[in-house]
């Protein structure tokens, strides 16, 4: 069976929804950047920490990941910032 939606590895970073984590207070400057960035054709990146093997068997009913599926986490403060740049339905 075909999935309704597929990313498009070909999609291109358009803009930053929210704050950048250095804005947060967030990261270290060094190598931990949470973030989130709408692509080109609508789609959302996020970049978080990928806790996949750690939430697999907890997910709730109902919540399925495929083998090339990543769970990931970033600070709540994320993605509140992200509120007035993300339209309604």
């Amino acid at each position: 069976m075909a999935r309704a939606w597929k990313a498009d590895p070909t999609a291109l970073f358009v803009r930053r929804l929210g704050k950048s984590a250095e804005e947060l207070g967030k990261t270290d400057g060094h190598d931990e950047c949470p973030d989130i960035w709408q692509l080109d054709n609508g789609d959302i990146a996020v970049i978080g920490k990928d806790l996949t093997a750690t939430y697999r068997s907890q997910l709730p009913k109902g919540v399925a990941l495929a083998a090339d599926e990543r769970l990931v986490i970033i600070p709540g403060i994320m993605l509140s910032s992200a509120k007035e740049d993300i339209p309604d339905a």
